[in-house]
């Protein structure tokens, strides 16, 4: 029976690399549906191709669940197969993953990481325990347990250091430093994590760095997340061209596989017809066998630090797994941070957000469109489409459609902002509408966003001038965070909605949300905190007539966004700040520069509040010197913007959404 069982293997595998997966379970599900006994270990290993085949190329966890812990069963009965039990507690920690139920999964891990401590200090135990200890940390970060996830990484790098193995090393080093990020507790921490990855990654030679794709790109998304956030916003832009760069080659081989396998499966068809001659037949194997090696060069095989080329990541098709898979590390772990679609959508938020500050508003929208054509269609994929809703999913695509619906609100967000930045309320109000309704579709899965929408819809009402609906969407946003950055923000913004509401009760309002963020300045990570206290508390200065320790606090301020922000909509309001300051302490030449910079660059971004803003500016100054000609046709441009603004401001109120928006999640 057991040529029987090899005859059904060897013909699932060719189903399998024509792509006919379907075929290839049946015909491994025929062992196990046969009426004659195959021995024990010829089932197990069965029922884990199976399993693995399903987890592979279905969304069928269920049935793969049920082909494992039958496995599990069997395996009970043989003494050995250190390997195949090692294989069903991975792939069975999977399912639980992808049906989110962690406790089953970290008792699965728990048991897999004592078989593997039992098997001793070989190395096939320590890529295991490594493997173990990778979902084990995936589950704990899911259940908040930072610590213990840490811990848990720390195991597996310890592993891959003593086999002096310095990718699998890498695995580990990025993990580690992806949950510090999450965490962000320890800065000092998080610097020598960062550091440890840059050493790892350059001890790593270059020939083997270029089998490392999913772990290149995973390092520097990392990179460029602990960049952005402390406002590097330069050196962030140089790993986002490394990450375009990247994934550019990734394009490139891909098309060079999907031209090889339609060659080959023009030989495969020909080699099918009848009646071939032998010397034909000859001739076309041994060019199907060179595409299949060339093929085969595309899985990138790992090397383990003996030099020996590990066992393949999967069964067969190498066209499926460059297709699909960023793998992070070399068998056994096979793990993927994300999807090569998300990755590629990934990289496109990264380069919206680190241009939508320079105001490159033109490349962050054909950036925006390639990431929410990816997100449609991967949503699609998953059945995501017309009005289906949360409770409409099936258990193993919450994951990720989680994964896929954080990035598109995270793209209508900066869609929203740059609209609203180019005084494009009714554009704005559109993309808000969208964010609103996928909350309202799916408030589990964006359950964490509503900090983020509180904040946008606060943006929005500040920008149509309703200025108590902004201030309480701000505080509603600080509810909704435990980040003390975040909070800190949402405190900002609210104290700068009250001081434009311009009575005394809301001056006193603004002060009292702004002074414990101006007096913990030195606390913040980055810089987008200290620059939105100073410039609100600058302008809480003005009101209270210290004009000299305004001017202090918003130079300041302004020093540190031109230098480490780079965000130019915020240094053309502190420059008409500024202006303003130095027309009313009679610095009229200084007054007469910073406004006229100030403008240019409010036109830049076509921010129509900030140019009257500054016309207005312009029109005392024009008066005081006694300019009439330039003090008319300012006027007159000033007006001109006004109307422009106002008929903008009534198009998006007359809008059936504005209601909405304004008073979505703040009652009313």
């Amino acid at each position: 029976m057991e040529a029987v069982a090899e005859g059904l293997w060897d013909l699932a595998e060719k189903q399998e690399e024509s792509g006919n997966i379907g075929a290839a379970i049946k015909c491994l599900e025929a062992i196990c549906q046969s009426q004659v006994s195959f021995l024990p270990i010829i089932e197990v290993k069965t029922r884990l191709r199976i399993a693995t085949l399903l987890l592979s190329y279905t969304d069928n966890v269920t049935h793969a669940k049920i082909h494992l812990e039958r496995a599990q069963l069997l395996l009970k009965q043989i003494p050995s197969c250190f390997e195949l039990k090692c294989r069903a507690y991975s792939l069975l920690s999977q399912c639980y993953h992808l049906v989110g139920t962690i406790p089953p999964q970290k008792q699965t891990l728990k048991k897999g990481l004592e078989l593997a401590s039992s098997a001793g200090e070989g190395e096939s135990a320590k890529l295991w325990s490594c493997n173990f200890s990778l979902q084990l940390a995936n589950a704990l970060t899911t259940e908040g347990d930072f610590q213990g996830a840490i811990r848990a990484l720390e195991t597996g790098q310890q592993h891959a250091s003593e086999m002096k193995y310095p990718e699998l090393e890498m695995v580990f080093a990025t993990s580690i430093l992806h949950v510090h990020l999450m965490q962000w507790e320890d800065a000092s921490a998080l610097e020598r994590a960062v550091n440890k990855c840059d050493a790892i990654w350059n001890s790593i030679p270059e020939d083997q760095r270029q089998c490392c794709r999913g772990l290149h790109l995973y390092n520097e998304l990392l990179h460029t997340f602990y960049l952005l956030r402390i406002c590097d916003y330069k050196e962030a832009t140089n790993h986002v061209n490394i990450l375009d760069a990247a994934l550019e080659d990734d394009v490139q081989q891909t098309e060079q596989v999907q031209k090889l396998s339609a060659e080959l499966n023009k030989v495969e068809s020909r080699l099918l017809q009848p009646g071939l001659q032998q010397h034909k037949k000859s001739e076309l194997s041994e060019k199907r066998k060179q595409i299949q090696q060339e093929l085969h060069k595309f899985e990138h095989p790992k090397l383990g630090h003996n030099g020996q080329v590990s066992e393949p990541s999967s069964f067969g098709n190498p066209k499926s797994i460059w297709k699909e898979k960023l793998e992070l590390g070399p068998p056994p772990l096979n793990g993927e941070w994300l999807p090569k679609s998300a990755v590629y959508v990934l990289v496109d938020l990264m380069a919206v957000i680190c241009g939508r500050p320079k105001g490159l508003f033109k490349d962050c929208a054909k950036r925006m469109l390639s990431g929410m054509s990816r997100i449609e269609e991967e949503l699609g994929k998953l059945g995501i489409s017309g009005d289906v809703r949360e409770v409409d999913l099936q258990h193993w695509a919450i994951w990720m459609a989680g994964v896929y619906l954080m990035l598109l609100v995270q793209l209508l967000e900066n869609t929203a902002i740059i609209e609203l930045t180019r005084t494009e309320f009714l554009e704005a109000q559109k993309a808000l509408k969208k964010i609103v309704d996928w909350f309202g579709r799916f408030p589990t899965i964006l359950q964490g966003c509503e900090n983020t929408i509180q904040m946008l819809l606060g943006q929005y009402a500040h920008s149509l001038g309703c200025f108590n609906e902004a201030a309480l969407h701000f505080i509603e946003a600080t509810k909704l965070t435990e980040s003390k950055s975040m909070q800190a923000m949402c405190q900002v913004y609210a104290a700068i909605s009250y001081i434009c509401i311009g009575d005394a009760e809301s001056s006193s309002r603004a002060l009292d949300l702004i002074g414990p963020v101006y007096r913990s300045l030195d606390s913040y990570v980055g810089f987008r905190e200290k620059t939105g206290a100073l410039f609100a508390s600058g302008l809480l200065q003005m009101k209270q007539h210290n004009l000299q320790e305004a001017r202090i606090r918003l130079a300041n301020g302004l020093k540190i966004t031109h230098k480490n922000l780079g965000n130019i909509q915020l240094v053309s309001q502190y420059l008409t700040v500024l202006g303003s300051l130095a027309l009313a302490l009679h610095d009229i030449g200084q007054a007469r520069d910073i406004l006229k910079s100030s403008l240019t660059l409010a036109k830049a971004l076509h921010d129509i509040p900030t140019q009257i803003g500054v016309l207005a500016e312009l029109t005392a100054l024009y008066r005081e010197l006694g300019e009439t000609a330039n003090e008319t046709e300012n006027s007159e441009y000033e007006a001109k913007k006004i109307e422009d603004l106002r008929r903008r401001i009534e198009i998006a109120q007359a809008s059936p959404h504005h209601l909405q928006l304004v008073k979505f999640g703040i009652g009313g």
